[in-house]
């Protein structure tokens, strides 16, 4: 390293000869790997899933299981599918990109701006959940506080949302596979992509991506420390350069870095360009934090504290990947182009995302590609099924159920989906004199006609069918409910492949995952304020929230276009200019405080709240919110346990019962803010260009941190699912055996009766 030392500082040119990453697989190879492989694996889980779903909960049968998982995830669970739903291909790849460009501090920002929004998400979300626990979607409370216009405007924002993170998933997929795969055709990594999306999510559904998801986590926390120690500790001389921080620091500070950087050093967190960068990444993470209806959809199945908790240790979860990542395989490409003295890699393929890929080849042969590979579709298969489910879900309750094949059409929120006359909780005075027009439909808990039925279908008729129904008051709506099952069965399959034609138009247009991903930020951040004020706000109305949307809309796409005119080029060179980073911060901020602006001054002047029985017939829309069949209150009768009510908790009951939740989530997510985004950084940035102690502790810190984090991830999850599922097994071989104790009774009593003994008694 003398040689390097002396002639510091060392500017890295381009590479003169062949550079680029070497496939290592044959197609058929890359095809048993994942499809029979990844694709079998999930299978198997979700069979699995199923007959814990069908032998110890009894709830397979039953729509709301599809898209919730039985609203009753555990919190480790719920962690470990946040975390894994957020690993994008593009963070595993990506992470390693910023540090070849920017150095130490260009993905640590850049993990800085989306965790920022994933420890917030917990304060907005136990709000929903607590408001409205019986709904599925977010898009369910929009339509029931605003009605139909409002939620047909918001209805396109979500799928539009699912549309820019689905083709962000598909270009980073085709990069992934191509890159490892000797002649993979588009249509063989579309296809590969949509089995794995599509298989266990139409067999399980969002339950088996909780399972998969751990599965997941599990083997790319597995593969990155399978990277660390590899190049980390490492008494291997092959590379001079690496194996250990006092090679790779000695290296790495030879590099002339960014000008934006301090003292154009990589390793400094003194650095304006990644500073810039991570507050755009607030902004554009907005977006797929809160208007995906596949970060909701996590959220909904769990209950307040696990969902809470579930986000929080999610985030740190996450950060953990990316992190280690960058300080592994980007500083490890630093310092072996340091070693070469030029890039080893073009500026167009750094931007590609083969830095990762480059070195996991360079320093563990054909293995290391084959496991750059396996994260990048353990990633896919997360990311993907949940934007499948999410899709899926919008479009059985949000479109096919609300428009096209509702249970009663003319509903509005005060009547009961049963029997279309008022509900009985309906709470706004002028109502309590139609005592004669309200609903008298019993809970379907205690309704002894539903329960026959469930005996009588609990096996098949003599012919191999099922007996009808025979419960005049829930007999139809469950034949309606039996309807959207087999509608959702075919809705998950059209969505699934309905990805290849769409990746065959995106692939010719040429756009990138970095365009589709910011460019598509600044038409879906206008959702963000409207969805957020629909959950907290009383005074939010649907005219505020509809030009909040067209506000935002419209000034982020015009900021942006006028800030990429400014660029080189213009807009004629559209694709660069209108992701440059100033261009993007104009879009996102104007897109976002438009939005938010709009929606709070029309707002105010068109709402009707006076009174605290306004405001409380307001939230009843929202809290209304539930399938008859599966009312929301039996879900949560262990934490409302000792409570007086009548039919489901009320407001006051439901604020205290989950009052530790919101005090958790505000309190937490704080702490956590202030620690990533201000403790953190504040105690690296005092030191303007870190020397060799410094930097060791960093890259130990990061080591040790992954590291925690994956002996949580591999052992939490297992240990409280099997605690779980063993709790309710006991619970039903309990009320099994309570049962049959009754049964022995009336034996006993009809046997005592006919020897004259004595009369017989109701059980």
């Amino acid at each position: 390293m003398d040689n390097q030392t002396s002639g510091c500082p060392l500017i890295l040119s381009e590479p003169s000869g062949h550079s680029g990453v070497e496939p290592v697989l044959e197609r058929y190879e890359s095809a048993l790997l994942m499809i029979l492989g990844f694709g079998g694996f999930s299978i198997i889980l979700a069979l699995i899933h199923n007959a814990v779903r069908k032998h110890i909960f009894h709830d397979e049968h039953n729509l709301d299981t599809t898209f919730d998982a039985g609203g009753n995830v555990s919190l480790s669970l719920t962690a470990v599918t946040v975390a894994s739903q957020l690993i994008w291909p593009g963070d595993i790849l990506h992470s390693a990109t910023l540090t070849a460009k920017n150095g130490i501090a260009g993905p640590f920002w850049y993990a800085v701006g989306i965790i920022f929004n994933i420890f917030i998400f917990p304060v907005f979300s136990v709000q929903f959940k607590t408001r409205a626990p019986g709904a599925k979607t977010y898009l369910q409370v929009i339509h029931a506080r605003f009605g139909r216009n409002a939620h047909i405007v918001f209805c396109c924002f979500a799928l539009v949302t699912n549309l820019v993170i689905t083709i962000g998933i598909l270009l980073a997929g085709r990069a992934t596979i191509q890159s490892l795969t000797r002649d993979a055709s588009d249509e063989f990594t579309l296809l590969t992509m949509a089995v794995l999306f599509g298989s266990y999510s139409l067999i399980g559904g969002l339950g088996t991506t909780f399972y998969v998801s751990y599965f997941n986590a599990c083997l790319v926390f597995v593969l990155l420390i399978v990277f660390v120690v590899k190049i980390w500790h490492n008494t291997d001389e092959e590379y001079s350069a690496i194996g250990n921080v006092e090679r790779m620091y000695t290296a790495i500070s030879c590099i002339k870095g960014p000008e934006e950087n301090y003292d154009n050093s990589y390793l400094t967190f003194r650095s304006g360009v990644a500073f810039l960068f991570g507050v755009i990444e607030v902004f554009v993470s907005s977006a797929v934090t809160y208007c995906d209806q596949a970060s909701w959809q996590s959220r909904i199945a769990a209950k307040p504290i696990q969902g809470v908790y579930g986000f929080l240790l999610g985030g740190l979860m996450w950060f953990a990947i990316p992190s280690t990542m960058a300080t592994t395989t980007g500083l490890a490409y630093l310092a072996l182009s340091a070693e070469n003295k030029t890039n080893l890699l073009t500026r167009g393929q750094i931007d590609e995302g083969l830095v990762t890929p480059l070195i996991a080849e360079t320093v563990l042969g054909s293995a290391g590609g084959i496991l750059v590979l396996t994260m990048g579709a353990m990633a896919l298969m997360s990311t993907g099924s949940g934007e499948v489910m999410a899709m899926s879900s919008i479009i059985v309750y949000d479109i096919y159920q609300t428009y096209i094949r509702p249970f009663r059409r003319g509903l509005t929120e005060l009547d009961c989906v049963l029997c279309g006359k008022k509900k009985k909780d309906i709470i706004r005075k002028k109502q309590t004199n139609q005592s004669r027009n309200r609903c008298e439909c019993p809970d379907v808990s205690c309704c002894q006609p539903c329960i026959d039925d469930m005996k009588a279908r609990h096996g098949k008729g003599h012919n191999g069918t099922k007996p009808p129904y025979t419960c005049k008051t829930h007999g139809q709506y469950r034949e309606y409910q039996d309807s959207l099952i087999g509608f959702k069965d075919w809705c998950i399959v059209m969505v699934t492949i309905s990805i290849i034609p769409l990746g065959l138009v995106v692939f010719e247009t040429g756009i990138d995952l970095n365009w589709i991903f910011y460019s598509g930020a600044i038409v879906t951040i206008p959702c963000f304020p409207p969805v957020i004020l629909s959950i907290i706000w009383v005074k939010a109305t649907g005219k505020g929230l509809m030009s909040g949307g067209a506000a935002g809309l419209v000034c982020g796409v015009t900021a942006t276009l006028v800030t990429a005119s400014f660029y080189e080029g213009g807009l004629s060179n559209f694709l660069l200019n209108t992701v440059q980073n100033y261009a993007i911060l104009a879009g996102t901020c104007s897109s976002f405080g438009a939005s938010l602006l709009c929606c709070i001054v029309v707002s105010l002047f068109t709402h009707d709240i006076k009174t605290v029985d306004d405001e409380n017939f307001e939230w009843q829309k929202m809290y209304d919110i539930e399938n008859p069949l599966n009312p929301w209150e039996l879900n949560y009768r262990e934490e409302l346990k000792g409570l007086e009510y009548e039919g489901k908790p009320t407001f006051e009951q439901m604020a205290e019962t989950f009052r530790k939740a919101k005090l958790t989530a505000y309190i937490g997510g704080a702490i956590c803010i202030v620690a990533f985004a201000v403790v953190i950084p504040g105690i690296m940035a005092m030191f303007p260009k870190m020397d060799l102690t410094q930097f060791s502790f960093w890259i130990w810190g990061t080591q040790i941190f992954a590291v925690i984090m994956a002996v949580i991830v591999i052992v939490a999850p297992m240990a409280e699912e099997i605690h779980k599922i063993m709790k309710e097994y006991r619970k039903s071989a309990h009320k099994m055996n309570v049962g049959y104790g009754q049964m022995n009774v009336i034996n006993a009593e009809h046997a005592d009766q006919e020897d004259g003994k004595t009369p017989v008694t109701n059980v």
